[in-house]
């Protein structure tokens, strides 16, 4: 069982917890994840290491609410414990001194980029950060973010906060100039990562995703984050997460992970219902 350490709220429906695991926090690098298990009856879920402290033995995890481990998760106060921690899993980031880095960061996508982002400004390259969100309210890092970056621009689609665009209008004008970025890393939803990787494939930019498909195992068993790229299969866990954006098949993997949407969306509903009931009978009290 490993103990939550802190827990703090980022915006409506995004939570950032620090747990106790000294094992992991010794041996992550960026872009690793772990496996999660809230009880004894729940699914096991991946999360990317945000960060990590290894003298104090601790990781942050930073996730949405989206279905119903993650909601469970959210209810987890600090000083109680989850069940199964494992990690960590997949192969780190390749970090070096290529010149310009452009990290692309979309939504939730943030969390896994800055560690990366970090990892590549320590190393010596000049560090550009693009951060997109629907709104305001869901940006998050931007703090963390802009101590590290030489260059931040923020998103919105809405134009709540910084420039009204898509992460992929920045990341085009980046592009076109004189010296262009020697490597992209954009993380977020499938569809953002997809036309991402088609904005810098005219200007030839290598450019790297990190992808986020249904997990069961997360050690190449179960098949389940099995994705398409350059043409031969992969699976997310062993493999990745990380992927040349320019091969990954994201129509294919888009649709893979559409199967089970639908649940989703009622495990999602249902969570909030079950909320909205507990704050009525505390209010009662």
């Amino acid at each position: 069982m490993n103990k939550i350490i802190d827990k703090t709220q980022l915006s409506a429906e995004v939570f950032k917890i620090k747990v106790e695991a000294q094992l992991i926090a010794e041996e992550c690098l960026p872009g690793q994840f772990i496996m999660l298990q809230v009880d004894e009856n729940g699914e096991r879920i991946p999360l990317t290491i945000a960060d990590s402290d290894r003298k104090n033995g601790t990781i942050n995890l930073i996730f949405q609410t989206v279905g119903k481990t993650t909601h469970l998760l959210s209810e987890i106060n600090k000083g109680e414990y989850i069940l199964n921690l494992v990690g960590p899993l997949g192969k780190p980031t390749h970090v070096e001194k290529v010149g310009t880095v452009l990290c692309v960061g979309g939504g939730i996508g943030v969390a896994p980029l800055y560690p990366i982002a970090k990892a590549m400004k320590v190393i010596g390259n000049k560090l550009v950060v693009i951060i997109g969100a629907r709104n305001k309210s869901l940006i998050i890092l931007e703090d963390e973010m802009k101590a590290i970056a030489d260059e931040l621009i923020i998103c919105t689609d809405d134009g709540s906060y910084g420039q009204k665009s898509l992460v992929t209008h920045p990341l085009k004008e980046l592009c076109e100039r004189r010296e262009k970025p020697d490597l992209v890393v954009a993380i977020g939803p499938p569809i953002m990562m997809k036309f991402c990787a088609e904005t810098t494939r005219p200007y030839k930019v290598s450019t790297i995703v990190s992808l986020n498909t249904i997990m069961i195992d997360g050690t190449g068993m179960c098949g389940g984050c099995r994705v398409n790229v350059g043409g031969k299969a992969r699976f997310v866990c062993v493999d990745g997460p990380e992927f040349d954006g320019h091969l990954v098949d994201f129509d294919n993997m888009m649709q893979r992970l559409g199967s089970y949407k639908k649940r989703e969306e009622e495990d999602h509903h249902k969570c909030h219902m079950d909320l909205e009931y507990k704050k009525k009978m505390s209010d009662r009290k």
